[in-house]
């Protein structure tokens, strides 16, 4: 908490730009695997086998994107939020208020209720612990580190959670696959793990629902009858990912704060590698999960299952927690709910300071604009209160929607509002030609198609294989990740045709802001430069304005725990400032660093493409 200047934006929001590679790859791999994904990857491998374990790998690829591609451009432009790129970019300040208020919707919609609510059953199950009981200490303990320490205290704790992570994890893996006698064995008795009830009343269940699929072990799948087709998991994953890793603020202001280049690029190869171990330690041990407890985790039999687990729609959700419980000895249980505890904690605390981010830098910096740096230290803070208090709120929706697979709601919510953010991004920074009107009239057209599949969606009802939701074909029997391919293309094509029919924006206006204009040396005329230049008058006048009184004890130990005591630095001149907005904005690497990186790059894609082909 001590080493970063918490005082000031830099200091908090982007730890200074001082981190280096190991907490920022470690960092992004424990905001990526939240207890979400202990429950919903573990619980949907134990009912359809490996090939969620794709979604995963998938990433190795897409990482090494936002590492070569997305972040120089970023850090050339000197911002601090995603939004901020997009004002920057295109002008006007609609764009970025309106991604403001849809990244926190999404953040809570799909993040931090299903990390809460997957933390919650594991508590439960672990500890019989009341679940509200469980997520306010949670929430206060990851509040109170998150809200003091800033990003250098969210990135520190995650490393040191990503090692309890694996640790763990891998001790888990080792226990299962000694209790089910090696992998050879864990393949044939996978294929076997039938429960032995599959009817009541007079009604007797379809095999497909409860018998394991002949592809379970394989990654692609037929790409009109399986439940994760192959062109689904290559091309609609791949979008869903560059919304995800390359544009989503939680995961790019990580690499925002690296030292260098050569840092952030070297912390995505780390996060690449660590993104190899879900398969093992987490898609393989839900479904062993499902070979020692087959009765409980595959059961098909509604009261059955409301008895087991407490819904109707099937008990897969428990698969991992069910497992520490019963397999683990006492001491390593304890290590294994440490390791819940770590996933889930370490993505609640990069969704608060990233979410406190968005709300300070691009929605109340409009409220009040005139508002100074201490002030908005405090309303980052503030926000982040209220948003423990909406997270608490929304567990019991969670609790009544639960699907009966987790990951698949998540991936479902962010299949119908993701893909237009990332056709957004990705012609703002490739193709030049692309203007405001288009930018902005793109994403709401993609929006309105994306909700009006997912409101349809939950209206009908998801149903369950025993009893199917009688939703339309043409609206609900698109696969999700057909679907996402299908609005990335209208959104693309949205976002080019009003472009074109509207006026280009100069290369004045775009130099270091898109890939073919990224080396200019030219002086940039930001389209809010007007803007700009009040909020410097502003804080000349603020400094004048200042007032000199000495605070009371209470009012000095607030603002110490805050950060915000440090003593005033002394006013930088214009000159001064320009060369520290150089440091910040600098992408250069030293020729031998940037050689291995390369090198890096390439064994790092060729590991992805092997891992594909072999489990293909």
């Amino acid at each position: 908490m001590f080493k970063s200047n918490r005082g000031t934006v830099g200091g908090f929001f982007l730890a200074g730009r001082s981190m280096i590679w190991w907490p920022i790859g470690a960092s992004l791999f424990a905001s990526n695997i939240g207890s979400g994904h202990f429950v919903g990857i573990a619980g949907t491998a134990a009912a359809g086998g490996i090939a969620i374990g794709g979604f995963e790998w998938n990433a190795l690829i897409i990482v090494v994107l936002l590492g070569w591609l997305f972040v120089p451009i970023y850090i050339k432009a000197g911002v601090v939020t995603m939004p901020e790129y997009l004002r920057k970019r295109f002008g006007g300040k609609r764009i970025q208020v309106y991604l403001s208020i849809l990244s926190l919707l999404l953040y809570i919609f799909t993040k931090i209720s299903a990390d809460m609510f997957s933390g919650a059953i594991f508590i439960q199950l672990a500890l019989g612990l009341n679940i509200y009981v469980a997520i306010i200490v949670l929430l206060l303990v990851t509040g109170v580190y998150t809200i003091t320490g800033g990003l250098t205290a969210v990135i520190y704790t995650d490393t040191i959670q990503t090692t309890i992570m694996v640790v763990g994890s891998l001790i888990l893996m080792g226990f299962g696959f000694a209790e089910v006698g090696g992998y050879n064995a864990f393949v044939q008795k996978y294929m076997e793990a039938i429960p032995s009830q599959v009817s009541y009343g007079n009604t007797t269940i379809s095999e497909e629902c409860y018998v394991p699929q002949d592809d379970s072990f394989h990654l692609f799948r037929n790409a009109v009858t399986g439940d994760l087709p192959w062109p689904g998991v290559i091309f609609g994953m791949s979008i869903i990912s560059m919304w995800y890793w390359c544009t989503d603020q939680v995961i790019v202001q990580k690499c925002l704060s690296g030292k260098n280049m050569s840092h952030v690029k070297a912390g995505c190869i780390l996060c690449g590698y660590l993104k190899l171990l879900p398969m093992f330690i987490i898609v393989m041990p839900g479904m062993i999960s499902r070979i020692l407890y087959t009765d409980v985790v595959a059961c098909v039999v509604p009261d059955l299952c409301r008895e087991y687990c407490g819904t109707a729609v099937g008990c897969t959700n428990i698969a991992y927690p069910l497992m520490v419980v019963e397999l683990m000895p006492n001491g390593l249980r304890g290590l294994m709910l440490s390791v819940m505890l770590a996933s889930l904690m370490s993505s609640l605390t990069s969704i608060f300071n990233s979410s406190s981010t968005l709300f300070t830098m691009d929605i109340y910096t409009k409220i009040r604009p005139q508002a100074s740096e201490k002030e908005l230290m405090l309303a980052g803070r503030a926000f982040m209160l209220v948003l423990i208090g909406v997270s608490i709120a929304w567990v019991p929706v969670v609790q009544s929607a639960q699907s009966g697979q987790l990951f698949d709601y998540i991936q479902s919510v962010t299949s119908y509002l993701g893909p237009p953010i990332a056709a957004v991004f990705l012609l703002g920074i490739f193709c030049k030609r692309t203007t405001e009107e288009g930018a902005f009239w793109g994403m709401v057209f993609g929006l309105l198609v994306g909700l009006s599949r997912m409101i349809t969606e939950f209206a009908y009802g998801s149903g369950s294989c025993a009893s199917p939701s009688n939703c339309p074909f043409i609206i609900c029997d698109i696969h999700y990740l057909y679907f996402a391919i299908i609005l990335f293309g209208v959104s693309v094509i949205v976002v080019l045709a009003v472009s074109f029919m509207t006026k280009p924006i100069p290369d004045v206006h775009l130099y270091r802001l898109c890939w073919s204009l990224r080396n200019s040396k030219e002086e940039r005329i930001d389209l809010d430069a007007d803007e700009q230049d009040k909020a410097y008058k502003k804080d000349e006048e603020s400094v004048h304005e200042e007032n000199e009184e000495e605070p009371g004890f209470l009012k000095k130990a607030c603002l110490w725990f805050c950060g915000l005591d440090q003593k005033k630095e002394p006013k930088l001149s214009k000159e001064e400032e320009e060369a520290l907005q150089k440091k910040l904005t600098d992408t250069r690497e030293e020729p031998f660093w940037r050689n291995v990186m390369n090198i890096n790059g390439i064994i790092l894609l060729t590991v992805a493409v092997f891992c594909h082909a072999y489990f293909a």
